[in-house]
């Protein structure tokens, strides 16, 4: 059974480590993350942009995608289905509607007031259905799945007033950017402190690909309880795919291309983890397993 992320959160902020949040994009890549985390015996949320639904067919064949993985590979790690970058109540709700246990509305791009009324729509709405909901306020750069936008960091201020909605977690924009960095990351901790110690929701980080292994270790010391991941494991899943077909040039069997990189892409995950959950800490709610 999918799980919102409210216990896997409120956990990692007390014990100071973050749950992995990583992208689907297909059946593969989610099967390859289950297993992964399930070996790891640790909770995962698996994040679905509005793009990569679409791509899947629609909420609906992602969320069953997912159970039906659950039930056949005998996944009992929890496991959070989770709308990514939801552009509007709209997207939200229909994410809700076709069994999403999470959701993250994006009203980021709007100004603050109009931002607190359409994420307090979602929330009352998501809310009532048991589903947890996490908010954007400032703007995180950089361009990953149609998400594009200029860094403009948020303010203590402005998180305050969003979590008046009624929000489980906030990702504020602090100097992280989605995609690929084309310069050194330059996240802003005395902030990101200050938000913290200001507010009792976990901490959100978005675009965590690319930062260096020692900025996630302080971010997650300064609050960080969830880290977003889809780049990296792109770049590292096309990598080892463009080196299988280099050698096997003959290879026209799709599972075998797509499967060339699972174990690069697994790999990765698990480095990730690692480095997200140092001590593999296993959640402290014995309920969560």
């Amino acid at each position: 059974m999918l799980v919102n992320f409210n216990e896997m959160l409120k956990d990692a902020k007390i014990r100071k480590y973050a749950v992995p949040h990583f992208n689907i994009n297909n059946l593969e890549w989610t099967r390859y993350i289950l297993e992964k985390m399930q070996e790891l015996k640790l909770p995962v949320i698996l994040g679905v942009s509005e793009g990569a639904a679409k791509y899947m067919g629609g909420f609906y064949t992602a969320r069953l995608i997912v159970e039906g993985l659950i039930k056949d590979l005998q996944i009992t790690i929890p496991v959070c289905l989770h709308l990514d970058h939801g552009s509007s109540f709209e997207s939200c709700k229909e994410a809700i509607d076709a069994g999403f246990s999470s959701v993250m509305i994006d009203a980021s791009r709007f100004d603050l007031e109009t931002n607190k009324k359409i994420t307090k729509e979602v929330v009352d709405y998501a809310h009532s259905k048991g589903v947890s909901v996490e908010a954007e306020v400032g703007h995180v750069g950089g361009t990953e799945d149609n998400v594009y936008g200029d860094v403009f960091r948020a303010t203590l201020e402005d998180c305050l007033e969003l979590a008046k909605t009624g929000i489980d977690a906030i990702a504020p924009a602090l100097g992280s950017v989605h995609g690929l960095y084309k310069g050194e990351p330059n996240l802003d901790f005395n902030r990101m402190q200050e938000i913290n110690e200001a507010l009792s929701i976990p901490l959100v980080l978005h675009g965590g690909t690319g930062i260096p292994y020692n900025m996630i270790a302080k971010a997650i010391s300064c609050g960080i309880s969830k880290i977003n991941i889809n780049t990296e494991l792109q770049v590292t899943w096309s990598k080892a795919v463009r080196e299988f077909l280099s050698l096997n040039q003959d290879i026209y069997d799709p599972r075998k291309i797509i499967g060339s990189g699972k174990r690069a892409m697994q790999d990765k995950i698990e480095e990730l983890t690692r480095v997200f959950n140092p001590q593999l800490l296993v959640p402290s709610n014995t309920n969560l397993i």
